[in-house]
């Protein structure tokens, strides 16, 4: 049958439909050379870590077995209160080392953020400081400071203040990065210094964001914090350990409870303040 669209002048056979594209794009012999290099490797380490089918037969009745000396969690009062104090204290080492690690963050994250640092290509001297603080485990870290103010929450305090910086210094830096180029331009068209470009544009439309990764920090110390302590760094961790050395189980098992429901509350309330920054 001939095509009656021919007959009606203005309209137009619809064109014919395009191929649905490859779901799978065509990847150069050096990409394709990297994957398979890297699944031969991990194939490769899989019989070296990896455990076993009879290693895990073997370890899982033993889990058992320690899960049944863990039961029921201890609740001896004097045991409890002197839990409590630990957890205090846990929660003081988190809560001040994140706060001074922001306020560190902030600086450090001006000075490596491109477009809006001041020293040029001096700012590689501060991404790689904030590179260093977040690279080093912060387990390395506390015992660093361990060695240099001794035991006690103190040196818990500073691993928490160094890993913060790490971890906002780098969210802290690419917020700034990507905040609007045009406030800055308008600021400094009219005659504002670095100061007033940072206060008046930059931090204003990086705020959110700083304050979603500060929220984070918040919650990644707590749960730093509790490890601390097995270094020697203060807070329940030290509980923790203690009891784990003396062979009391039920001990540990009441610390381990306390702690996953400290984290709980926290990542509650932080999903709540993040929902308000917002």
């Amino acid at each position: 049958m001939a095509d009656r669209t021919l007959d009606f002048p203005g309209i137009r056979p619809a064109p014919a439909p395009l191929p649905p594209p490859s779901r799978l794009s065509g990847g150069s012999p050096l990409s394709f050379a990297l994957i398979v290099a890297v699944l031969a490797l991990i194939v490769a380490s899989l019989g070296d870590v990896a455990p076993s089918p009879e290693r895990l037969a073997e370890g899982g009745p033993r889990i058992a077995r320690l899960v049944g000396r863990m039961l029921p969690p201890e609740t001896d009062p004097a045991f409890l209160l002197r839990m409590f104090w630990s957890i205090v204290e846990t929660l003081q080492i988190a809560l001040v080392g994140a706060f001074f690690g922001v306020l560190v963050s902030l600086p450090f994250a001006w000075a490596s953020a491109r477009g809006v640092t001041p020293f040029g290509r001096g700012a590689f001297l501060f991404k790689a400081t904030v590179s260093l603080a977040r690279t080093v485990p912060d387990l390395v870290w506390a015992l660093i400071f361990v060695s240099a103010v001794g035991l006690g929450a103190v040196a818990g305090t500073m691993t928490i203040a160094v890993d913060t910086l790490g971890f906002c210094g780098r969210f802290f830096a690419e917020a700034m990065e990507e905040t609007e180029a045009e406030p800055r331009q308008a600021l400094e068209t009219i005659g504002a210094n670095r100061w007033g470009v940072l206060f008046g544009a930059v931090l204003p439309d990086a705020l959110p964001s700083m304050i979603n990764a500060s929220l984070f920090a918040l919650e990644k110390a707590v749960r730093s914090s509790v490890v601390l302590g097995l270094v020697g760094a203060g807070g329940i961790g030290q509980e923790l350990k203690t009891a784990f050395d003396l062979f009391q189980y039920q001990k540990a098992s009441a610390i381990i409870l306390a702690v996953f429901v400290i984290v709980l509350a926290m990542e509650w309330l932080t999903d709540r303040l993040r929902a308000r920054a917002r």
